[in-house]
């Protein structure tokens, strides 16, 4: 464990999220910068602390954002990151919980050109992959993509000994859900709901982005 690194902890607000959100915020944004539309509308499922979505949208000035996330006690935390960065292309944050459909946001009044979900799976059951497959089917125009960033293994083998390590070290938490899940899962989810993979991008630090488009 690098000696910089706090205990591992998922909560939004917590040493731990902020330190690998610093982390992987510079690679994240340059591989965001290969494929995200020139404007247009992104959705963050799972926004957090804000960290990511106020990084990015500097970036990106003509995509309105909507942060998004189940638990509303992080959404003070959000507006305070927008407010600071004058971060006017970033909206209200608004609830979203993957496992309960009526909280998701009604495609009548807006469609995506990108949902993304950055730094989840491997604190989350790999169940959470129909949800984010099912509202991008939903929300999502019919150019527009799912953006998965994080560790993962792939055919049931990890890509390097450090994401080994990883998951070892967060699955000895004892946490049933935590630990790496396997892409090859999460494609068997989108498939449910009409979408595909159509790019894998390799990133520092041991992790991917994962593109899912429609079929």
């Amino acid at each position: 464990m690098p000696d910089d690194r706090p205990i591992i902890d998922p909560y939004p607000l917590s040493p731990y999220v902020a330190w690998a959100g610093n982390r992987n915020k510079d690679a994240i944004l340059k591989a965001f910068k290969e494929f995200f539309p020139t404007r247009g509308d992104a959705l963050e499922v799972a926004t957090g602390a804000g960290l990511h979505i106020n990084y990015l949208a500097p970036h990106f000035p003509h995509i309105r954002f909507q942060p998004s996330d189940y638990d509303q006690g992080v959404f003070e935390t959000i507006k305070r990151k927008r407010l600071e960065g004058d971060n006017n292309n970033i909206a209200y944050p608004v609830l979203v919980d993957l496992a309960v459909p009526s909280t998701w946001p009604d495609a009548r009044e807006q469609l995506n050109d990108v949902i993304f979900v950055i730094n989840v799976f491997h604190v989350a059951p790999v169940s959470i992959a129909d949800g984010i497959a099912a509202l991008g089917a939903k929300l999502l125009k019919p150019t527009g993509f799912i953006a998965i960033y994080g560790p993962f293994k792939i055919d049931g083998k990890y890509t390097t000994s450090s994401n080994e390590a990883f998951d070892r070290e967060i699955r000895e938490t004892g946490v049933p859900e935590w630990g790496l899940k396997d892409v090859r899962d999460i494609e068997r989810k989108a498939r449910k709901h009409g979408l595909a993979l159509r790019r894998q991008l390799d990133l520092p630090a041991s992790n991917f982005i994962l593109l899912f488009g429609r079929s």
